[in-house]
């Protein structure tokens, strides 16, 4: 199969869909990759690094010409004429929050798997964990930063010194974002709380923590009170295939104190926090009620080099699954099944049907 290769688009996206390593695994099979030039040098990977894996370096149009088109993050609009009803898209799409781009990908009639919904039979997402690892970490290391007064935050130390109190990072969803995040504020020596809505992962978070985090039932009484103590606000929510539901409403930010930190990782499913909205790299954050809210939808792509090792060698056993079985592929695997979220101008995944009925007839 021909396999395509294109450079990320969106803002300091740093990643790329396959490393050297992932493309020799590909020609070894005696597939063909077209790497655009320049595409992994933000990963740290040179173009001569691809050709001596077997790769062809080419431009964006012959990058996106091919059959399987393997990338980190969604088409943007530079990108949708490309699109093409023969090809097959393999890559992070999060439809729920994005109505044109659903649109965009039935009119073209492209088979578009997400990695996000790619799912194994015991309900793991194994395409989503190693960014929403990453993400976890980030975002702790992220809101530590936001959070001293040049950057606009209060001036608190997460860890606090002795004599002092150390800053309070609430987490709403134990999942593996919120799971990470914690360790890494627990490292820091902030003090932690996780607001989850499952007991049973509340009992299972009891365990591997401790009394290290204090573990809350998510009710909106209880949401209201913890969050105007946090120092640090983390929405580590995730429904997948669906828009995150909103946990904190703008009255509760505003019952934050003046310089406190929302880090909204669920952003790119339309967020968890209300007041939160899209940002980039170049301008991560805005203020809100007094609130630096951080709504960055690729936060991995601030570390690329550790990004896309842990990205493809996540995705490299369904890339090689398309390359060598193309549709047949997906027929005969069933996590790959659940990836599909648009095929031959239709949806097909229930739960991003279900965010656009206008569309799913």
């Amino acid at each position: 199969m021909r396999i395509g290769v294109p450079t990320e688009t969106k803002d300091q996206e740093f990643r790329v869909g396959l490393s050297p390593s992932s493309v020799r695994a590909l020609t070894d099979r005696e597939h063909q990759v077209i790497v655009q030039a320049g595409a992994g040098l933000g990963s740290g990977f040179a173009d001569h690094e691809y050709q001596a894996a077997g790769a062809t370096i080419g431009t964006d149009s012959s990058a996106w010409a091919q059959e399987l088109i393997v990338k980190v993050k969604e088409p943007l609009p530079l990108e949708y004429g490309f699109l093409r009803s023969d090809q097959l898209l393999f890559t992070y799409l999060h439809l729920a929050a994005n109505l044109e781009l659903t649109r965009v990908l039935l009119q073209s009639k492209i088979c578009a798997v997400a990695y996000e919904t790619v799912e194994t039979a015991n309900h793991r997402l194994p395409l989503l964990t190693p960014m929403s690892v990453i993400a976890g970490r980030l975002a702790v290391q992220i809101g530590a930063r936001f959070l001293e007064r040049q950057q606009g935050g209060r001036g608190v130390l997460l860890g606090g010194v002795p004599g002092v109190a150390s800053g309070h990072v609430v987490i709403l969803g134990g999942g593996v974002v919120g799971t990470e995040a914690a360790k890494m504020a627990i490292g820091l020596g902030a003090r932690v709380t996780i607001v989850d809505v499952n007991v049973d992962r509340l009992t299972e978070l009891e365990a591997l923590f401790g009394s290290r985090v204090s573990l809350l039932y998510s009710t909106t009484a209880q949401i209201e009170a913890v969050v105007p103590q946090a120092d640090l606000l983390i929405g580590a929510v995730l429904v997948p295939g669906k828009k995150a539901p909103i946990l904190v409403k703008k009255t509760v930010v505003r019952t934050m104190r003046s310089g406190s930190v929302v880090i909204d990782v669920a952003v790119d499913q339309g967020g968890c926090i209300e007041t939160i909205r899209t940002t980039s790299h170049t301008a991560p954050t805005y203020i809100e009620s007094g609130v630096v809210h951080y709504g960055v939808p690729n936060m991995p792509g601030a570390v690329p080099w550790t990004a896309t090792q842990a990205l493809t060698n996540s995705t490299l056993p369904y890339v090689l699954k398309l390359a060598d079985g193309g549709l047949g592929a997906i027929e005969t695997d069933a996590e790959l099944l659940m990836g599909v979220n648009v095929r031959d101008g239709m949806l097909i995944h229930p739960a991003v049907r279900s965010m656009f009925p206008q569309l799913a007839s």
